[in-house]
């Protein structure tokens, strides 16, 4: 018998299990006897022509199966099969304009001077044998770019600038709102509606005056990403989506940097150190090694969605501060080739190998992509419908307007349970958007009907998906369930 673990992402399509026991000569007998108990799954996993999704990898203990026998690769008893999606998680689709000159490369570590004060601030480091008056002095001289000042960047911003690192770049362009407070704990109460850089910046400066903050609030594109990136020694990568994690990427593999990662989902966080370069070159994989190509919009929740634990992102942040630190400092063994997997419902860390992949587009031997390209296209995504936007949308002033004339309409919330518990239209029918093709026979096509989610980003693609099975009298509510407590009851609770 091999122990399957299913991560929390894909609980939802296999009857909320975490894992389960099953018999099976080969990694493929094993997923499909799983597969055939839990079928919602199996379009998780698989392709329409049965072969293993490019953004689910499949580890046989700790190795990847790909570098072994791919799913004919043999199982013994005792063998634990882990499931690994590429998961979203983090803060905010950000970055902004080339940034000044800076500190790293300026001048020589022996030349940089700690002030009195500094030795002070930084006293418990300078009697620590690995980092010393030397390695105090390389952080201060040392440059950092922070991808998102939101769930990840917060304890990331917040250590670095109290270790010493000289110069922090945030890039930015959201403004602080109440429900970031549960996790994003470089923002205040009395920083609602400001912007979360002038946010972090205030507290930046006021746990280190000595540190240079330089922020940026414009949207990360392949026109300006190479020359945001490039004045800083590290990047570390915070996002919340899949367009700009690529991006990040390939900009980190054309430019030799190294990119500390982490992602977040509800319990569940991930951590790794790429550094590759083009060509088949340096220290080791890149993301795409790991996650050749995105899931299809949609399949991957964010944070906003599907929720997370507010301490997690304190967790996951504190681990990229770390190897952020150890990289800076040339110390110790980043997670340079692995993935460090963390449950915090089970308080246990799992370590898989990674290895680079010859063939990848952009760090392999012979790599096909040599310029940044269209990360929107790339990931199969359309902005209108990423906005909530379709061309049958409904204000909240129409959808009341016709309720209260007595027009028959079908109200169907396509969120998920705990969001339909905390507060709901009247009179709405609950069909999560992940079970919207099988449930489509409880709907009929001779009926009016308004989708609602949210904001209305889900319920659009939930409109997509009912179009392409036939139905035509449908409507996607404008702003979501948020739109109808802001226009109409203002009672409702908004989260």
């Amino acid at each position: 018998m091999a122990k399957v673990i299913i991560p929390t992402a894909l609980r939802q399509y296999a009857g909320q299990r975490d894992e389960v026991e099953l018999a099976g000569g080969t990694v493929g007998d094993v997923l499909n006897d799983l597969t055939a108990q839990y079928p919602e799954l199996r379009r998780q996993l698989y392709t329409e022509d049965d072969r293993l999704r490019n953004f689910v990898n499949v580890y046989l203990n700790e190795e990847d199966v790909r570098y072994l026998k791919n799913t004919d690769t043999k199982v013994r008893d005792g063998d634990t099969i882990y499931i690994i999606p590429a998961i979203a998680g983090g803060a905010v689709d950000v970055a902004g304009p080339p940034a000044a000159t800076g500190l790293n490369g300026a001048t020589s570590v022996d030349e940089v001077e700690l002030s009195h004060e500094e030795i002070r601030r930084y006293s418990r480091h300078l009697i620590v044998p690995e980092v010393g008056l030397a390695g105090q002095k390389k952080l201060k001289q040392s440059s950092v770019l922070l991808v998102g000042a939101g769930g990840l960047g917060s304890p990331l911003a917040l250590y670095l600038a109290a270790a010493g690192v000289g110069r922090i770049g945030l890039v930015d362009f959201d403004v602080v709102d109440e429900s970031n407070l549960q996790r994003q704990v470089i923002h205040g109460t009395s920083d609602v509606g400001r912007s979360k850089l002038d946010s972090a910046r205030d507290r930046i400066l006021d746990i280190n005056p000595h540190v240079q903050v330089d922020t940026y609030a414009v949207p990360l594109t392949s026109e300006n990403a190479l020359d945001v990136l490039r004045p800083y020694d590290v990047i570390v990568d915070g996002t919340d989506n899949f367009p700009t994690r690529y991006l990040v990427n390939d900009a980190c593999v054309l430019l030799g940097k190294p990119n500390v990662y982490g992602s977040i989902f509800r319990f569940e966080g991930q951590a790794s150190v790429f550094w590759a370069r083009a060509g088949g070159g340096g220290h080791g994989p890149c993301y795409r090694c790991l996650y050749p190509e995105p899931p299809p919009p949609g399949l991957v929740p964010s944070c906003a969605e599907g929720g997370v634990l507010g301490i997690l992102p304190g967790t996951v942040g504190t681990i990229q501060a770390t190897e952020t630190i150890k990289l800076l400092l040339g110390i110790g063994k980043p997670l340079i080739g692995r993935l460090l997997l963390y449950d915090a419902l089970e308080m246990r860390t799992r370590e898989m190998k990674l290895r680079k992949d010859p063939n990848c587009p952009v760090c392999g031997e012979n790599p096909t992509v040599t310029e940044l390209i269209d990360y929107q296209m790339f990931c199969g995504i359309n902005p209108q419908t990423e906005r909530g936007e379709t061309d049958r949308d409904i204000s909240p002033k129409e959808l009341k307007s016709r309720l209260d004339s007595g027009e028959r309409v079908v109200l169907v919330d396509v969120r998920e349970q705990g969001e339909w518990d905390l507060v709901r239209l009247p009179g709405a029918k609950h069909i999560p958007v992940n079970n919207i093709t099988e449930r489509a026979g409880e709907l009929s096509t001779a009926d009016e009907i308004v989708l609602y989610c949210k904001t209305g980003v889900r319920s659009a693609r939930a409109l997509n998906t009912l179009r392409q099975l036939g139905f035509r009298k449908l409507w996607n509510l404008s702003g979501g369930i948020i739109g109808w407590a802001q226009e109409i009851d203002r009672s409702m609770p908004r989260y």
